[in-house]
């Protein structure tokens, strides 16, 4: 069977492991701070856990009394531009319901725990299989909602009890009442003589411009999120950039770069379409030395793969796990690499992922990148874990 690799490179450092407390699971789809993020437009496939939510997020609003808690699937959503929110949100049977929430400061979900978050669109009836926003009202079916470039909201669907139904999402973002134009270049520059720092997406096998979702962090003066392929920016102070860029079709590409005002910078963004075969590296996940206990700097890393799996609920994952060791492969090798895997899958579970579409192995030492590692980023290759779609 054709399969897609995911490598996932595992560094082993000496932070307090990553725990969640019994019941206060906030990166789970069903909690409003595990929210699956959604960047671009698309058509996709999500999947309801048919868990209870240990959040209790909705309680402060008397109105959404007639929502059923029992089983939820939270959005976040930040407007690129001004313009409308279209989409619809659709079951093959059994009913759907809808809330949307506008963020009032910079704390969504605390804010809607306060009840206080303002409710932009309701629909709790349990007749429709389909709810959404639109320009033409029918059913579930709403107007849809003009947004301000840069604010944020959240979205929340609900469905019957113990439900695993998926949530079929075809999401359509809609400026000045016509769709977005296809813009390539982004120029946020403030001064034309001053050192430019460029970022460009494009296709890593043809080298074509790919109009993407860029989100940048780690400095104020240029920090947010842009659609185009081409992006450019003055730097106001040197800087350490988190760059995150998502495009329908291709797989996600993450990374963090040094950023001065001193001199111009172009970083180059290459992206793989999502097929047989191909590879995607997701760095930084990290476990305490000798243990399977996944750190807490690693969470934002196992997010985003779990947003990613989410978005696609139609695929089934392996999950494989492999330690660097000199010799041949031990016993202990090979259990370390089994207990890795299976804490993966168990965070992917816990966080919402239906348990049926992922299995967990262990390799142990017997499959190297580098036969005979000679650096240390070479170690830190062969010590990973490869998620394998089926």
């Amino acid at each position: 069977m054709a399969k897609i690799l995911f490598i996932i490179v595992l560094l082993l450092v000496t932070p307090d492991a990553f725990s969640q407390k019994a019941g206060k699971n906030t990166s789970s789809l069903n909690s409003c701070m595990g929210g699956i993020n959604i960047f671009e437009d698309g058509d996709f496939q999500l999947q309801f856990t048919g868990k209870k939510s240990n959040d209790n997020a909705v309680d402060a609003y008397p109105s959404l009394s007639r929502i059923n808690s029992e089983n939820y699937i939270w959005i976040s959503y930040i407007a690129p531009i001004d313009g409308d929110l279209t989409f619809t949100a659709s079951k093959k049977s059994g009913f759907v319901q809808m809330v949307i929430f506008e963020e009032e400061q910079k704390d969504i979900c605390g804010e809607i725990s306060q009840g206080i978050a303002e409710i932009k669109r309701l629909h709790i009836g349990k007749e429709s299989s389909i709810v959404g926003l639109d320009y033409h009202v029918d059913g579930g079916i709403m107007y849809s909602l003009p947004m301000k470039e840069g604010r944020k909201y959240q979205l929340l669907f609900a469905t019957e009890s113990e439900s695993k139904d998926k949530l079929y999402l075809q999401w359509r973002f809609v400026s000045g009442g016509k769709s977005e134009p296809e813009s390539q270049i982004i120029d946020r520059r403030t001064d034309d003589f001053a050192p430019t720092f460029k970022i460009i997406v494009r296709d890593k096998e043809t080298n074509e411009p790919i109009i993407a979702s860029l989100s940048i962090e780690g400095n104020k003066s240029i920090a947010g999120m842009y659609i185009g392929s081409d992006f450019m920016f003055n730097i106001d102070r040197n800087s350490k950039l988190t760059i995150k860029c998502d495009a329908e079709g291709y797989f996600l590409n993450d990374l963090e770069e040094e950023a001065s005002p001193f001199e111009d910078q172009e970083i180059t963004l290459d992206l793989e379409r999502v097929s047989a075969g191909r590879s995607m590296k997701i760095e930084e996940i990290e476990f305490v030395p000798g243990t399977s206990k996944i750190t807490l700097a690693s969470e934002p890393k196992l997010r985003r793969l779990k947003d990613f799996l989410a978005l696609n609920s139609s695929l089934d994952v392996e999950i494989q796990g492999h330690v660097f060791a000199i010799g041949d492969n031990s016993f202990a090798a090979q259990k370390v690499s089994e207990a890795r895997a299976k804490r993966v899958m168990k965070y992917l579970i816990d966080n919402g992922i239906d348990k049926h579409r992922l299995t967990a192995v262990g390799h142990g030492n017997t499959r190297p990148i580098y036969a005979e590692p000679k650096f240390f980023y070479e170690e830190q290759a062969n010590r990973r874990v490869e998620v394998v779609v089926k």
